[in-house]
């Protein structure tokens, strides 16, 4: 099985081969040269053979993949050149539309603790110590079996912890004053960006975009025109729902064909910036996910945005053309041209440069697993509409989707913000009720803290723990001291 993508100058059909699909690709060429063609037309593909998709829409013209074509215009053209059918050819397509603000698509959110305290670092842009302190006051979290939901969570929980650092000092390591404030600080500027709307419940449920539509693959589509406007949000949640595809799938070996396709564009901001702890936990998460049968392709303008060890990664590939204006470009060119296995009948270097808008060197992964020859191709049109449909229209469709009644309205429950502030509210009633309330208290005090002095009353910190540990649950004696499970990348494994 193969998904036929282009056409070389001889006229032979060349296309990704479905078993090495998960093999991870790039798609890669300045800006105007049919990147975004290249994209759409992979993603149909795979829509065809029954594979769901997710796709980053950063420039707000995928939304036309819900329509059929026309057949007029360079599609109409390309239809003929290439004898693909005629009108037969043209197709709409199952489409989710998905946005984190919420704006124009289904609401998308997850949940501070299934982030993870180092995609949040890298979200907050935190030093070492801050990061550090963050991960003890996940770790806090954990233990004591405190939901953190959203934003107010987070707060609420480095509240509770710089107020009794202290009582964690010994277990858990001395806690800054300085590093609370310099994070309560990054998560006013984080909010300010709009991060508020991506953390929250109902958070994404992952096997909801691995679904089928009358035998075609859902194509889910983020909406990132103002997502992108905050680069380090971007990348983080990008990272992240990579990293849940990691934890939650099975392993699969190498099936017949991929059990879900992603394509991450403008990739280079996954990398901008991020320490080398990171670089290195993605990158082997690409090497591995392969095996989940999830493929990954990367689109951006220069192959040198990536780092080397992920860019190693990536057997499909398509390049557009590269201007080599400057010192960097000519670099780039020539780096591109080294990534593909050569070709005698082709000087990659030059036609780098030459390639008219709609053609691509591409080299893709045999039955094999190894790299054919680079060739110059022309990449089909595709089948759905190229302009993107009005906001009206747009709309409606996602409130016709089936998922949309079930995401659409925030959920505030219960967790660490509640919880606390309700122990903060009871800290003057407790103190005043110590003594009527010593049996119980002292009990749950003699779990928690070993045995206590008769007639000795708690101390407002030792309530506050107590309290927190008894509205959790009656399992408390099992669940407050039972560490929840995390992955590579921090997401919380289920």
């Amino acid at each position: 099985m193969q998904y036929d993508l282009a056409r070389n100058e001889l006229g032979h059909t060349l296309g990704i081969t479905a078993k090495m699909a998960n093999r991870h690709g790039l798609i890669a060429g300045a800006t105007g040269t049919g990147k975004t063609v290249t994209l759409r037309k992979m993603a149909e593909a795979f829509s065809d053979d029954g594979v769901p998709v997710f796709l980053v829409d950063v420039k707000g013209d995928l939304s036309g993949l819900v329509r059929p074509g026309t057949m007029q215009g360079k599609i109409a053209e390309r239809i003929e050149q290439f004898n693909l059918g005629g009108e037969s050819y043209l197709s709409g397509y199952p489409v989710s539309f998905w946005d984190v603000f919420g704006e124009s698509g289904i609401p998308l959110r997850t949940t501070i603790s299934e982030m993870g305290p180092l995609l949040l670092s890298r979200l907050l842009n935190l030093n070492a110590t801050q990061e550090g302190l963050l991960n003890l006051v996940f770790r806090v979290a954990d233990d004591k079996g405190l939901l953190l939901i959203d934003l107010k969570d987070l707060r609420a929980m480095l509240k509770y912890v710089a107020e009794n650092a202290k009582a964690f000092q010994v277990e858990y390591g001395n806690v800054s004053a300085a590093s609370v404030g310099a994070i309560q600080r990054a998560l006013l500027t984080l909010e300010n960006e709009g991060a508020a709307n991506l953390f929250g419940e109902p958070a994404l449920n992952l096997e909801d975009w691995l679904q089928t539509r009358d035998g075609r693959g859902i194509i889910n589509v983020l909406n990132s025109e103002k997502l992108i406007n905050s680069p380090r949000m971007y990348s983080a949640f990008l990272l992240w729902l990579m990293a849940e595809l990691f934890e939650q799938l099975p392993e699969v070996g190498d099936p017949d064909k991929p059990k879900f396709v992603m394509f991450f564009d403008e990739a280079h901001l996954l990398f901008d910036g991020a320490p080398s702890v990171l670089v290195d936990k993605v990158e082997q998460v690409v090497r591995l996910i392969r095996s989940k049968g999830v493929g990954i392709y990367f689109v951006t303008q220069n192959p040198l945005d990536l780092p080397d060890t992920v860019l190693g990664q990536l057997g499909n590939r398509v390049q557009h053309a590269l201007r080599a204006f400057t010192p960097r470009d000519q670099k780039a060119v020539k780096s591109a041209a080294d990534t593909f296995r050569s070709n005698p009948k082709v000087n990659v270097v030059e036609a780098i440069s030459t390639l008219g808008v709609g053609q691509a060197l591409v080299s893709f992964l045999d039955e094999k697993g190894m790299p054919t020859p680079v060739e110059i191709a022309s990449i089909f049109p595709p089948k759905s509409q190229l302009a993107p449909i009005s906001v009206e229209q747009r709309a409606a469709w996602v409130k016709d989707d089936d998922l949309y009644a079930f995401y659409k309205d925030y959920v505030d429950n219960e967790s660490a913000f509640e919880v606390l502030n309700t122990q903060a509210d009871l800290t003057a009633e407790q103190q005043k009720q110590a003594q009527e309330d010593n049996g119980l208290f002292g009990s749950l005090s003699r779990i928690l803290f070993g045995p206590q002095k008769r007639g000795e009353k708690l101390s407002p910190t030792e309530q506050i723990v107590n309290s927190v540990a008894k509205s959790v649950g009656r399992n408390i004696r099992n669940e407050v001291t039972k560490q929840i499970m995390r992955g590579i990348l921090g997401a919380l494994k289920k």
